[in-house]
């Protein structure tokens, strides 16, 4: 039987969903998505899964797709990292038995991604994009569709949206920021890119970003004319978003462990998720934050998460008598709401009472590009610090070589000529854990010891009994 294409698939194999829970690496696994489909989601996708790894290794074919069929778990899109045209359509054969069609990722904006060469770095490959979407479309049995970010031209944004479909994408994503929207510099997603898109192609269109509660999600689809829209942060922090709903947060954190039991995943996604669904508690309670973090079973997380739960009701009672609740957030902090980044703009008027802020524009914009994802998240906890790569904090200098020296060194060099000092002068640092003399003063005991025990050895062996001597025929 031909397969379903366009508005026809959107229709009758997915069933026009209108609520989408976005693809996210670790984060939308089984048990999340299980989750997502009791409050609201009516599509979900898999983790963004590497091509290459899954069709060589079986291990991680079935930790992240092959287990027995869940129609519970469906319409379910499985998506795919790939810059290969044969090893992505590879993947997705193997796939496509267990999903209602596979998505190329085209919207991956970290540092991993430019490193691996696939998601939104090849946005400016359109012959490769186009080969890769066209072979998977006469190949598969399922339909494929793309996730993409937008070019800051809305014209371009367009242009590559129709060669997408023509390349036959049967449903498109649009992510309303560019690739460089990231980390502290996330800022606002462009509807206004996204409903060009709409109004340009004629298969469905699902929006992204800017989701924070359902009011966005009805907003969204009035003013883009969408067919629906994907969530990815705002489902993390409240998986009850698409129900709009603001439940308390450990009714959902309670009801995801549940979850994860059934369906089994690494803890590490488990701890992931309640950081998320914590996040703003663990602000209020730093030292169950670094608990969560040390915890090294689901018995330890939930563990912490009972004595979280304590703590607010705790706090809830003590409202109750009268007594305020203090913070800036719409809600109280146990209370499942989003997160909102400071807009990039906070970040440069903190900096720029030290340097102009047109300098600052111009070094930022080239350091920020070559930062990682880790970099951009330490620059957003310390905005203060410079992002210009050529200004570095002063530390005091090895005498030697002008690197910075150790703290604690007896010679006041760096590790690598304290090294070579005290092998040559037979001296111990301390503060590098540096330890000649005592091991050659140790390694002289020892042998005084093995010189003393030889007489007394010889001996010894002089007094036993010698064997006769061998006497020949």
């Amino acid at each position: 039987m031909a397969k379903l294409q366009g508005m026809d698939f959107w229709r009758e194999t997915l069933g026009e969903p209108r609520y989408v829970l976005a693809p996210m690496v670790d984060q939308s696994e089984l048990a999340w998505r299980m989750l997502s489909r009791r409050h609201g989601a009516q599509l979900c996708y898999t983790p963004m899964l590497h091509a290459q790894v899954f069709v060589r290794d079986a291990n991680y074919r079935k930790e992240n797709l092959y287990c027995e069929v869940r129609p519970e778990d469906r319409p379910l899109i499985v998506q795919f990292c790939a810059n290969d045209p044969e090893v992505f359509v590879q993947a997705a054969v193997m796939a496509q038995d267990y999903c209602d069609a596979i998505d190329l990722n085209l919207g991956c904006p970290q540092m991993i991604a430019k490193r691996g060469h696939y998601g939104a770095f090849l946005q400016d490959e359109w012959e490769l994009v186009e080969k890769m979407i066209q072979l998977a479309h006469h190949k598969l049995s399922v339909p494929i569709t793309c996730k993409i970010r937008v070019f800051p031209e809305i014209e371009k944004t367009v242009s590559y949206a129709k060669l997408l479909e023509k390349a036959g994408c049967q449903l498109l994503t649009v992510h309303g920021r560019t690739k460089e929207q990231k980390g502290p510099l996330t800022g606002i997603a462009s509807w206004e890119h996204i409903k060009a898109v709409r109004n340009a192609v004629k298969i469905p269109v699902f929006a992204n970003g800017n989701i924070q509660y359902l009011c966005d999600v009805d907003r969204c689809i009035q003013e883009t004319g969408v067919h629906g829209v994907m969530s990815a942060e705002g489902n993390l922090h409240n998986p009850a978003l698409f129900e709009g709903k603001n439940p308390v947060v450990w009714e959902m954190a309670e009801e995801y462990i549940e979850l994860a039991q059934q369906y089994r995943c690494p803890l590490s996604f488990v701890r992931a998720h309640l950081f998320k669904l914590w996040h703003h508690s663990l602000q209020v309670y730093q030292d169950l934050r670094d608990e969560l973090a040390k915890a090294k079973s689901l018995e330890g997380i939930i563990a912490v998460n009972k004595e979280l739960k304590v703590k607010c009701q705790e706090e809830i009672s003590k409202s109750k008598e009268g007594e305020e609740v203090k913070g800036d957030l719409p809600f109280p902090h146990w209370i499942c709401q989003p997160y909102v980044r400071p807009p990039p703009k906070d970040i440069m008027k903190k900096e720029s009472g030290v340097r102009g802020k047109r300098a600052l524009e111009e070094e930022d914009d080239a350091n920020l590009e070559q930062l990682s994802k880790n970099k951009l998240k330490k620059k957003l906890r310390n905005p203060n610090k410079s992002l210009d790569a050529s200004i570095k904090p002063k530390y005091a200098k090895c005498d030697q070589c002008g690197n910075p020296k150790g703290n604690k060194c007896v010679f006041h060099l760096c590790r690598s000529c304290c090294k070579k000092t005290a092998f040559k002068e037979m001296a111990d640092c301390a503060g590098h854990g540096l330890l000649f003399k005592t091991k050659y003063e140790r390694s002289l005991q020892c042998k005084a010891v093995q010189d003393a025990d030889v007489p007394e050895k010889n001996l010894t062996e002089s007094k036993l009994p010698q064997p006769a001597p061998e006497v020949k025929a």
